[in-house]
């Protein structure tokens, strides 16, 4: 089946156009603006819009039709500690309606395939499919299965088991699961309780093009100009939702350990997001006698925050636990060397002295030195973050990756094509 002719339904609880920023909304956004650059018509079944934006052309697309399924959800729903509750209740709930719909638009035919991202797809598998669906299905980070505190992972497991059920049962009847890692694999497996050959390695990827186009050199030097942070001066970068299993504070903590060596001076800490966490974060930082290096940013455009990357020295992505990290990719699509948590899918991208330092999650003293070596090998930068955009061109960018998903999308509907005709 060509590329042109396959029909497919993108089914996700969010889209960054729809609904704001986010790695798995912008992942969804930029799939469905690439499928669209490659001739296939795009259900996305989705919420109703809380927001658009002006810049989303795709949304406009005439192969593109958008079906909104309402999430209903509790009054207090988005404060903080209501997270776990959403995603058992409100969640799956979506999940049910968005894929009963999506389960309809296969069998009246409109669509060949369905897509899944998480439990968006649950109402396609319950109850149980009597035949072979062309379902793929995407399950991320899976944060529902733990992170990487031990104590928190059993915490999490128990309360979360609800929504573990509902991606292990999507999961259960996908003829294709796709981890957005090599290094996921393993994980994909153990949580979702599936066979190894069931799954394909489809990365996250970026825009090269997009990342080009939003932010180069001058914009960068505009932005440290307008937030007073002289030429000189060394910018830690950090973007990401202000949250504590973003481990800011250990950053915040390393970077009070590193500056007792001499040689680390005339720095910045910036931080581009927002979150709950935030005025925790800011107590710290303060606690720490860093407030007078530290910007919180705060949320922003993509235009600024690519010309945030432009402006850093290096990235610093401290995070306890992590899905695949397209802001990662981001910054390393601008050429800038990564200092990371060895969790989830980061592994794949930051190579030891390659494209950059790979740190034990949550440990200070560990991400301190790694923050120490950058300055002490600052010459090496520049060719770690070449090394860095090479990778992501090789591995990361979109037309490889859609390519890669383009042919396991071919190969679904041919082994669904062939038990049916051998029925």
């Amino acid at each position: 089946m060509s590329d042109s002719s396959i029909r497919v339904a993108l089914v996700s609880r969010a889209s960054a156009a729809l609904h704001g920023p986010g790695g798995l909304e912008r992942h969804v956004d930029d799939l469905a603006c690439q499928l669209l650059d490659r001739g296939v018509a795009v259900t996305l079944i989705t919420r109703p819009a809380s927001r658009t934006s002006a810049e989303a052309d795709w949304l406009r697309d005439e192969r593109l039709t958008l079906k909104t399924i309402r999430y209903r959800t509790f009054p207090f729903a988005g404060r903080r500690g209501t997270t776990i509750l959403d995603r058992n209740t409100a969640y799956l709930y979506f999940g049910f309606n968005a894929g009963r719909q999506a389960a309809r638009l296969l069998s009246d035919g409109h669509v060949d395939l369905v897509h899944g991202h998480g439990a968006s797809v649950l109402g396609a598998v319950l109850p149980a499919p009597t035949a072979k669906v062309p379902l793929v299905l995407t399950p991320h980070g899976m944060e529902e299965f733990g992170g990487t505190d031990l104590f928190q992972t059993g915490l999490k497991r128990i309360a979360y088991r609800p929504l573990q059920t509902a991606v292990r049962r999507c999961a259960r009847y996908a003829t294709r699961i796709l981890a957005t890692d090599q290094a996921l694999v393993s994980n994909t497996v153990t949580n979702l309780r599936v066979p190894e050959s069931s799954v394909r390695v489809v990365p996250n990827a970026v825009d090269l093009g997009r990342c080009d186009a939003l932010a180069g050199p001058t914009e960068g030097a505009k932005i440290r100009s307008v937030w007073d942070i002289p030429s000189a001066d060394r910018v830690f970068l950090s973007v990401g939702r202000v949250e504590k299993n973003k481990g800011f504070n250990v950053l915040a903590g390393a970077l009070a350990q590193a500056c007792r060596d001499s040689e680390f001076r005339r720095w910045r800490w910036v931080i581009v997001g927002d979150g709950h966490y935030r005025s925790t974060l800011e107590r710290i930082v303060r606690q720490l006698g860093l407030q007078d290096r530290t910007l919180f940013v705060g949320a922003t455009t993509d235009r600024e925050l690519h010309a945030w990357y432009e402006a850093a020295t290096v990235f610093v992505h401290p995070t306890l636990y992590e899905g695949s990290s397209i802001v990662t990719l981001e910054a390393m699509a601008h050429s800038r060397p990564v200092v990371a948590s060895r969790v989830g899918g980061l592994p794949d991208k930051v190579l030891p002295g390659v494209t950059g330092w790979l740190v034990s999650p949550g440990d200070v003293a560990d991400l301190g030195h790694a923050l120490t070596e950058v300055l002490h090998l600052e010459e090496h930068l520049p060719r770690m973050g070449e090394a860095g955009r090479a990778l992501v061109e090789r591995c990361f960018s979109w037309p490889s990756v859609t390519e890669r998903l383009l042919s396991h999308y071919d190969e679904v509907l041919a082994e669904c094509a062939s038990l049916r005709a051998s029925r």
